[in-house]
């Protein structure tokens, strides 16, 4: 349930903090004071678009706060991570004018998206576009699968029928024309017998690059390693620093015996000396292996030139190449044993096909009984509403297997005795649609955990005696969920437990929205507004008085 919704800065309401109550709800004024802004504030907090453009002229960012009760513990705060509180679900979303959001759920940073998925849970909001959305027959399927509560036979088709569906369309990938079959496998031939008659070897790339580079910079090589060699080992004209290290070894090492304390750098001056002369050793048999040609160095471009264009053609080294060898010969084997393999899968998806119909049918069981029940709710939803003479059908086409099952699924009706049935837009004025999704709306709210309805202003349309009977629907739906409603009508005004009045007012140029819960008194007065107009007359204000009291 929804028990406070702040709003800072969101159009025309700088500040407004609103207290929600269980039972009927109830949000009047005059049109433009700003209740369509509580309701968008409403669909914020749920986690629907908000556009920058919502942000109060003047104002850096707009927000909206918001506390629930009695909230299921449901799977949403264990996957994302947020702490559970039986008591209380505190939800803050801020806008910013660069058109980014900050969204926390009980102080816990979620984004938009996460947020929207929790909102699902928490409320359902009816506008007047929901009533034209019965005229599109595309969603009269989703309603009744709503209904239906049918969601383990839709997964089951649906795993049944994508089964059948990836075999189809392997099928269709394997089956080509003649024509086309010979020349990819004379192109995948070609392909094979270029990359084979390379006798590639994985890596091989690298090692000739590694190896031309030496021989590209051979001389430089010998150079520096006889320089290396000779400041090591040393010349006619000078020492190395093998002979050096050597000579300070033996004269450390005749002096130990009368001072312990230089045993330890004798120790290490001989490691060192060891250690030059491993690495002089080392460098010389290096230089004595070096040996390069012009002739290897024009047999290494060569090969790499082939290996070069077969990169180009097939992938980014040795290893891409030989990749797409093997696939090339799997496609190959595959094109060549194309006939076996479809009939292999024609068989399988022969089966996969049973599966899937199978699947279909126990679905469309689940739907044929609820369309029943449907049928029969909604007769007397329609008679409450002051419709009794309303008939509703959903009419059942069976179609190919598809993507929802096996099933056209359109709604019929028709609001007079003597009538055919047609579809709702054929048959339905403005009021009688909107008592018609009421109606549905109601019946479909019964199937699910949400704590809260708001219906915005699905009361278009509808006056007089109909106009009472929608305001009781609502009232006997408050007995089971939180209903807020914004009306303009006088019968639902007076039904509500708790009355809300969204007023405008200017102030220095700039206009202002206030949100004021009426006392009986307050909504009297608002009533005989409502009733009459600008101008409160006592006789206005007695049938306002009569309303409240009935």
């Amino acid at each position: 349930m929804l028990n406070l919704l702040q709003i800072e800065n969101i159009a025309v309401i700088e500040q407004a903090e609103i207290q929600f109550s269980g039972g009927f709800n109830v949000l009047t004024g005059e049109t433009g004071a700003g209740k369509s802004i509580v309701i968008d504030a409403i669909s914020a907090i749920l986690g629907e678009r908000a556009y920058r453009d919502v942000i109060r002229t003047g104002a850096a960012k707009a927000g909206v706060r918001a506390v629930f009760s009695r909230v299921p513990e449901l799977d949403w705060f264990a996957e994302n991570g947020v702490e559970y509180d039986p008591e209380e679900l505190l939800i803050q979303r801020e806008i910013y004018a660069d058109g980014k959001n900050a969204c926390r759920v009980n102080g816990r940073p979620v984004t938009v998206a996460i947020l929207k998925k929790l909102g699902g849970s928490l409320v359902n909001i009816h506008g007047q576009h929901d009533s034209q959305q019965l005229f599109d027959e595309s969603n009269h399927l989703t309603y009744l699968d709503l209904f239906a509560q049918n969601q383990r036979q839709r997964l089951a088709y649906a795993e049944a029928f994508q089964k059948a569906e990836a075999v189809r369309r392997e099928i269709r990938r394997l089956s080509m024309d003649e024509g086309e079959k010979l020349r990819r496998v004379e192109a995948l031939q070609f392909q094979i017998q270029e990359i084979e008659r390379a006798e590639l070897q994985p890596g091989e790339d690298e090692a000739l690059e590694a190896r031309r580079k030496v021989l590209q910079n051979a001389e430089k090589l010998v150079e520096g390693l006889a320089r290396a060699v000779s400041a090591l080992y040393g010349d006619e004209d000078r020492d190395g620093a093998a002979g050096l290290l050597s000579e300070a070894e033996h004269a450390l090492g005749r002096i130990t015996r009368y001072d312990d304390g230089l045993r330890e750098a004798a120790e290490r001056l001989s490691e060192l000396s060891s250690a030059v002369q491993d690495l002089s050793e080392e460098l010389r048999d290096r230089a004595d292996e070096l040996s390069y040609s012009g002739e290897e160095l024009e047999q290494i471009e060569s090969r790499l030139d082939v290996i070069h264009r077969l990169r180009r053609k097939y992938g980014g080294d040795v290893g891409a190449i030989l990749d797409y060898l093997e696939r090339a010969r799997q496609e190959l084997d595959e094109i060549e044993f194309a006939s076996d393999r479809i009939a292999q899968l024609t068989k399988q998806l022969q089966g996969l096909d049973r599966a899937a119909e199978q699947a279909g049918l126990a679905l469309r069981e689940t739907r044929l009984q609820a369309a029943k029940e449907l049928e029969r709710r909604l007769a007397g939803e329609l008679a409450a509403l002051d419709m009794p003479r309303a008939q509703f059908v959903c009419q059942f086409e069976s179609q190919p297997m598809g993507e929802s099952g096996m099933d056209l699924v359109r709604f019929l009706m028709t609001a007079n005795v003597g009538e055919a049935l047609k579809p709702m837009s054929k048959v339905a004025s403005g009021g009688e649609l909107a008592r018609i999704m009421l109606a549905i709306k109601n019946v479909l709210a019964e199937q699910d955990a949400v704590g809260t309805l708001i219906f915005d202003e699905v009361d278009t349309g509808v006056s007089g005696r109909a106009a009472q009977k929608v305001a009781e629907k609502l009232r006997a739906v408050s007995r089971g969920k939180q209903v807020l409603c914004v009306t303009h009508l006088p019968q639902i005004a007076a039904a509500a437990d708790h009355h809300l009045l969204i007023a405008k007012s200017e102030r220095g140029g700039r206009t202002y929205t206030q949100v004021t819960p009426l006392d009986r008194e307050g909504r009297k007065r608002e009533i005989a507004r409502i009733i009459g107009g600008a101008e409160i007359t006592e006789t206005t204000l007695k049938s306002a008085e009569e309303m409240l009291a009935n």
